[in-house]
Order: C-alpha cells, then structure tokens, then sequence
C-alpha cells in the first residue's frame, strides 16, 4: 500500500501540471504502479490518491454509514480520470478542479498520510494558523510526554 506521505512542500503550478515531490514519489506501492486518482479534497483544496489508496478508500467508504457512502460518492463524483504520473513524476490537473480549489500558479503540497493534498497557498496558511492556535490553546508539554 502507498503512503504514509508526511511533510510540506511549495511548487509551481505549469500548464497545468504539479510535480509531486521525490520524497513522495518514493512512497508510492508497486500495486499503484505510479497510477493515480485526482479528485476535490477537504477544505477546497485538491486530494490526489495513488491508485491502490484510491481502491481501499472507495471501498471503505461504501461499507461504511450514510456519511460515508455519500462522500465516496462525492469523490467520484469529482474525480478525473485514472492518470499515470507523466516524466519525473508530473501530474495533470484539471482546469475546473484548480479553479475550484483557486489555485492559480503556486501551490502547497501536503501529504495527509495515505492522500497527498494540492492548497492554494493563501488558504493553506490561513487553516495552519486556524490549527496552530488551537493547538498552542490545547495541548502543552506534558501532553508529549506519552
């Protein structure tokens, strides 16, 4: 199985293509012989899953609750088609689904585990900052000591 894809990376944004990062590009599984899936991921931003991540996900959700199921049909929904990562690990993204996510030249690659995520890189400091007050709020020192 691909993943666990960790760490933040900020690219350009050509012709429509985004280079996933070489640390990333390692994660991915024979099984998703570098295929993937793009579709609108959380928080307008763009989830791109390696082939076998997209499969295991899709499944789960169908086997889950009414919430579940309706997101998975939400991905698909969104979803371009089954694409192989061009060269040295490009990948395309549609014009509509960079326009909804409002990402324009410049973008912030995330991973988020087993889904790499595309941020508009204004969006993308303002939700860290949204996180990074709760965090300091909520969690102190003796909290890491686990």
């Amino acid at each position: 199985m691909s993943g666990e894809f960790l760490g933040i990376f900020e690219n350009s944004v050509h012709k429509q293509r985004v280079i996933i990062p070489a640390g990333f590009k390692k994660k991915l599984s024979e099984e998703s012989m570098r295929k993937v899936v793009v579709t609108l991921g959380a928080n307008n931003t763009i989830a791109i899953y390696p082939l076998d991540c997209w499969h295991d996900t899709v499944n789960r959700l169908k086997n889950g609750d009414d919430h579940c199921r309706r997101l998975g049909t939400q991905l698909i929904d969104f979803a371009m088609t089954e694409q192989e990562l061009e060269g040295p690990g490009r990948v395309r993204i549609s014009d509509l689904l960079l326009n909804e996510a409002d990402i324009t030249d410049s973008v912030v690659i995330k991973g988020e585990g087993h889904y790499i995520s595309l941020w508009n890189p204004d969006v993308y400091r303002k939700v860290r900052k949204q996180k990074l007050e709760f965090h300091r709020d909520r969690f102190t020192s003796d909290d890491y000591q686990l």
